[in-house]
């Protein structure tokens, strides 16, 4: 009899690391080495992040989404850009694969970004704060910033799980963008019936470093492409964030780590009126950052000739977005 393998995705506790000595601190960072090397997931709990801030997000982020198109048209952008992304804006793919327009997400947008005034104007583009909804800004702000210190102690796991000092990632990440991504998945009620391999997020890989993901569950919830390529619904623990390598960092890596295909299901037949809202934020490094893959033993030994990370970063938001 044939089993499907299941992916490897711990449940990680960031507060256990925290108060660890460097023995402890070794034994925790080598568990997720394994698991990057077979799912490129983990959960993190114990992070501290209050559940309250990411409900206000959501309350907030409903209020907008209600709104009529005419009125979020005024804050409309494409993939890259902030504002709002119109249900049919965006297409994901894997990398080397062209994605079906006429098969978009099923999701609709509201993308924010860091702001530096003295960062590139490329790449720090100021937020589109919607005058409709004045309660958004604060806890948006606020979840970013605490999100943003977690991405570097994640940084800080990860260096020590390859055997390279603590601040290795965090040094060439200082000066980094991050995207945050609030993504409302609408009812089936609501989108009608999918087209055929139509999804709420078409099977894709994240392009960057790391991505934090605070969801909630459901049937048209994260799957996670497993070793032998089928498909596994991604462990879902209350109050922990579910964090996955991205392309930028396995690259790094030299395939020691995977960037994991994954998908989010369409809107289910078994319940037309569910409806999700997913935080999401993509983890970046410094977009002058010139990739190349490290060495073996640190490095899997799959050699990718240097990149730029925003040659890279560009190429692949032109390639899922849909005019």
């Amino acid at each position: 009899m044939w089993f499907m393998s299941m992916p490897d995705i711990p449940l990680f506790d960031i507060s256990a690391w925290r108060a660890a000595g460097i023995e402890e601190r070794a034994a925790l960072a080598a568990r997720l080495d394994r698991a990057m090397q077979d799912s490129g997931f983990f959960l993190v709990s114990g992070h501290g992040i209050d559940d309250s801030l990411k409900e206000s997000i959501r309350e907030s982020s409903r209020v907008f989404f209600a709104l009529p198109d005419t009125a979020k048209q005024a804050y409309a952008t494409g993939v890259g850009g902030r504002g709002w992304i119109a249900c049919g804006r965006e297409a994901n793919a894997f990398y080397g694969e062209v994605a079906d327009a006429q098969k978009a997400d099923l999701k609709e947008t509201f993308t924010l970004g860091r702001e530096e005034p003295a960062g590139d104007p490329a790449w720090f583009v100021a937020n589109v704060w919607p005058a409709e909804v004045p309660g958004l800004r604060e806890p948006v702000t606020e979840y970013a910033a605490q999100v943003q210190d977690l991405y570097r102690e994640l940084l800080e796991v990860l260096a020590t799980a390859l055997g390279l000092e603590p601040g290795y990632f965090v040094e060439r990440s200082k000066n980094a963008p991050y995207t945050f991504n609030i993504n409302r998945y609408p009812a089936l009620s609501v989108t009608g019936t999918p087209l055929e391999g139509q999804f709420r997020v078409a099977p894709h890989t994240d392009w960057g470093i790391l991505t934090i993901l605070d969801r909630q569950p459901g049937y048209g919830g994260l799957q996670v492409q497993t070793l032998d390529g089928e498909w596994a619904d991604a462990p879902y623990v209350p109050g922990a964030f579910t964090v996955n390598i991205a392309d930028l960092l396995a690259r790094w890596t030299g395939d020691r780590w995977r960037s994991t295909r994954h998908r989010v299901l369409p809107p289910p037949q078994a319940d037309p009126n569910e409806e999700l809202i997913s935080l999401i934020v993509f983890c970046e490094s410094d977009m002058d950052r010139v990739v190349m893959p490290l060495a073996p033993p640190i490095g899997g030994g799959t050699d990718y000739p240097p990149v730029l990370a925003s040659d890279y970063y560009r190429e692949r938001e032109a390639a899922a977005a849909v005019d």
